[in-house]
């Protein structure tokens, strides 16, 4: 976790952070899960701090994981998007920056489409950033809650292998997922055709196949990531039909299964593309334990930066 010469500490990245840090934080997320079973889900850690939600791309997931999380730490939250922000107007994101610096925020929570944006705007504003997804860099919170729905679910990560499918190259939840599970010792192989994948991809540690068969045989975690329906127009694969065939979970790969694999996706999921809208239902559970685990993810992680000895 990055800390400035100010004292505020940020989270950007899972490759600013520790297996000992990534440890820590799913052990603190533990205990504030257990926050969201009480008949009032709120706790004072964090009352009087004043977080800013600034998300400058469209997300609905993350967004409103943030603001319970934020809530259920007694924090006030103010909330800006690009419709209902100057930005929309032309404001660049320093001159908002400039604003909520006037407006005593404690943190900012931001999602921006321009990888770097969340690190820029650590030099503009006298308080915590977190990045909530920047373009196809990183989105770190979001492989945070994965980790803890893996050792949740499977009681470990160390050792653990994990298949990530899909439009890798583009995807910074696959970025942060494959770096965050490296450091705490599991096995990631990535399935997708060789056009989904980034150049030299092999330098992060991973492995690579090509065969969706064989990775199911193999792992132990099924990661699907969600296919942006935009690759098709630029040529990346030739169909979503054929995308289907090669890498989709369809139900007779699930049901020739012996030993099924705990299949997770990032959401929204595309049905009858990357998995069978009945294959969806079935383990539906796990993919909506992963928005749970967010909110407890992110209270963690907000508390750290602002909450204990570092508040």
């Amino acid at each position: 976790m990055n800390e400035d010469v100010n004292g505020h500490r940020h989270l950007l990245a899972i490759a600013d952070v520790d297996r000992d840090f990534i440890i820590s934080l799913l052990d603190s997320a533990r205990s504030f899960a257990e926050v969201s079973t009480r008949p009032i889900k709120k706790v004072p850690a964090l009352r009087g701090r004043t977080i800013a939600n600034l998300f400058l791309e469209p997300s609905t997931r993350t967004r409103i994981s943030f603001e319970l999380a934020a809530k259920r730490l007694s924090a006030d939250v103010i909330s800006f998007s690009r419709t209902t922000s100057s930005i929309s107007k032309g404001e660049s994101l320093k001159d908002t920056a400039k604003t909520l610096v006037a407006m005593g925020v404690d943190a900012v929570v931001i999602r921006h489409s321009s990888a770097g944006a969340p690190k820029m705007l650590t030099g503009w504003v006298d308080c915590s950033v977190v990045n909530a997804g920047d373009g196809m860099h990183e989105h770190p919170t979001q492989a945070l809650l994965d980790l803890f729905t893996m050792r949740e679910r499977l009681g470990h990560l160390e050792g653990l292998k994990v298949a990530i499918v899909g439009d890798i190259d583009h995807s910074r939840v696959a970025r942060s997922n494959i770096q965050a599970l490296n450091k705490v010792g599991a096995e990631v192989l990535l399935v997708a055709p060789r056009s989904l994948l980034p150049e030299r991809i092999e330098e992060m540690g991973v492995d690579i196949t090509g065969s969706l068969e064989q990775a199911l045989e193999w792992c132990d975690v099924l990661y699907l990531l969600r296919i942006q329906l935009e690759r098709v127009e630029e040529s990346r694969f030739p169909s979503l039909r054929e995308y289907t065939l090669q890498y989709g979970l369809t139900k007779p790969r699930w049901q020739n299964l012996k030993r099924k694999p705990l299949v997770m996706h990032p959401g929204p999921m595309n049905r009858g593309v990357e998995i069978e809208s009945s294959v969806a239902d079935e383990v539906e559970s796990v993919i909506t334990g992963q928005v749970t685990a967010g909110v407890a993810v992110r209270m963690a992680v907000l508390y750290e930066l602002l909450g204990g000895s570092h508040g």
